[in-house]
């Protein structure tokens, strides 16, 4: 059969936040959505015919712009296979994986040829897109990797906590940005900037002779604080104005401290207008206060900060500032995260579990589902061009996902299909479920049936 129909009695479609029926044809052969219309429309014969049930909500598929899938070099940590599982499983059809932590890091073509070929080569189940990094001395590499497909340029300005990835300096950031400057190319920051008192890392500290007790999360917190991030929005609001042709992105941003800085940097006619922002599901669900002694599948960096941080941050979502939401899945093995706050590998694993983590916390606050869909698809699509997707649209890529708001379920172990199964998440309860998985008009993930051999590596590299 060439033609897909489905019969939808709830369908987000653009330019409504609240579900409504729907009958959506896919082409097949294009694995494009060839028309849409309002209400149920009994089909001709000869169609691929999938019946919705009652009370169950067609949506876009997901995106997911900030990822670590670490393959090659660290594999053992995470892996194509794993990874794009995990986010099927969540309805994500798109991820854009970061230039760290594999080995080789995706810092120059050759890199970026590498891990498209092992991507390539070992199979992918949701499409999947690069980033490329920024480091001390590479930028005669940035203009050949954004020919060659990245969708832009990560750059921390703090220690990474791996070697091979080190952090950039002003001269550094100005080298890279004099290098793109006649693209539209987008520069990702990790925004903390390194001040004079100790800093816990990712795996790493410099001074643990002030550190106090490291099985506290406090100690971790106080080690991390929000001036280093609003310390670092300063640095890049200065290239985001010398540099208006370029784009500017903070990744991950956790410090509410910092959100009347960018309000302001962005108000008036002469505002900064190229700067973007998003933060994660774990900055949004998670408080501090909870967190018990020596449980390190909560550290990240930028830490997970107090109550009322987070309720600022939802505020920041809902009214614009933050552009929109992703998982900053940055697994690692179980043996790196065992001990304390001060030795442990800082990442949090949640691929997969966005969408149900948002409807629960949203639910019952009167903002619609298609809000939150927004700030997992089409804003994300928007920030990496991509133009057909993020939408159930007529032309776009027939990537669309079942969702059972009505499903409640707790996160388990064997619930999780990402590599390394430590996560913060286990054991919470959500609200929503994510039943079915298509991409391009193909199912690539039923629950009902879990993981089937038949249904995997449909993927494709973008």
């Amino acid at each position: 059969m060439s033609k897909q129909v489905i019969l939808a009695p709830l369908a987000l479609l653009p330019g409504s936040n609240q579900p409504q029926p729907a009958t959506i044809e896919v082409d097949l052969t294009s694995g494009l959505i060839s028309s849409i219309q309002e209400g149920l429309v009994q089909p001709e014969n000869d169609v691929e015919l999938i019946h919705v049930e009652e009370g169950k909500v067609i949506l876009p598929g997901l995106i997911d712009t900030h990822v670590h899938l670490n393959q090659p070099g660290r594999t053992e940590w995470e892996g194509f296979q794993s990874g794009t599982l995990a986010a099927i499983s969540g309805g994500v059809t798109t991820v854009i994986d970061m230039p760290l932590n594999s080995i080789p890091p995706t810092t120059t073509l050759e890199g970026l040829r590498v891990k498209r070929e092992e991507a390539k080569k070992v199979g992918v189940n949701c499409d999947i897109g690069f980033w490329g990094g920024i480091i001390p001395g590479n930028s005669s590499e940035l203009v050949g990797m954004l020919k060659g497909g990245v969708k832009g340029f990560k750059c921390f300005l703090i220690e990474s906590g791996v070697d091979e990835f080190p952090c950039v300096g002003e001269e550094d950031l100005l080298q890279a940005c004099e290098a793109l400057k006649d693209t539209n190319a987008l520069i990702l920051f990790h925004a903390e900037l390194e001040a004079p008192h100790p800093i816990i890392g990712h795996g790493h500290v410099h001074d643990k002779t002030t550190i106090s007790d490291p099985s506290e999360y406090s100690t971790f917190l106080a080690s991390r604080p929000e001036e280093l991030e609003t310390s670092a929005l300063t640095l890049i609001l200065k290239f985001a104005r010398l540099y208006p042709q370029l784009r500017f992105h903070i990744v991950h941003l956790s410090a509410s401290s910092a959100l009347p800085l960018i309000r302001e940097a962005r108000s008036g006619e002469n505002g900064t207008k190229n700067l973007t922002i998003e933060t994660c599901f774990h900055y949004l669900t998670l408080k501090s206060e909870e967190i018990p002694d020596n449980a390190t599948q909560f550290k990240c960096c930028p830490p997970i900060r107090n109550d009322e941080n987070r309720l600022k941050l939802l505020e920041a979502v809902l009214d614009g500032t933050i552009n929109y939401i992703v998982s900053d899945h940055s697994p690692c093995t179980p043996e790196l995260k065992k001990g304390d706050f001060l030795n442990a590998w800082g990442g949090v694993s949640g691929l997969g579990l966005g969408l149900s983590l948002l409807y629960t916390e949203f639910r019952n606050k009167d903002i619609p589902l298609g809000r939150i869909v927004d700030w997992l698809s089409i804003n994300q699509a928007k920030q990496i061009n991509m133009d057909n997707k993020g939408l159930l649209k007529v032309g776009n890529q027939a990537d669309w996902i079942v969702f059972d708001p009505r499903k409640r379920w707790e996160v388990a172990v064997d619930s999780l299909l990402f590599k390394n199964k430590v996560s913060p998440y286990i054991g919470k309860t959500l609200q929503g479920k994510v039943e079915k998985t298509y991409l391009g008009g193909k199912l690539v993930w039923d629950h009902a049936t879990g993981v089937e051999e038949s249904l995997l590596s449909q993927g494709n590299l973008l």
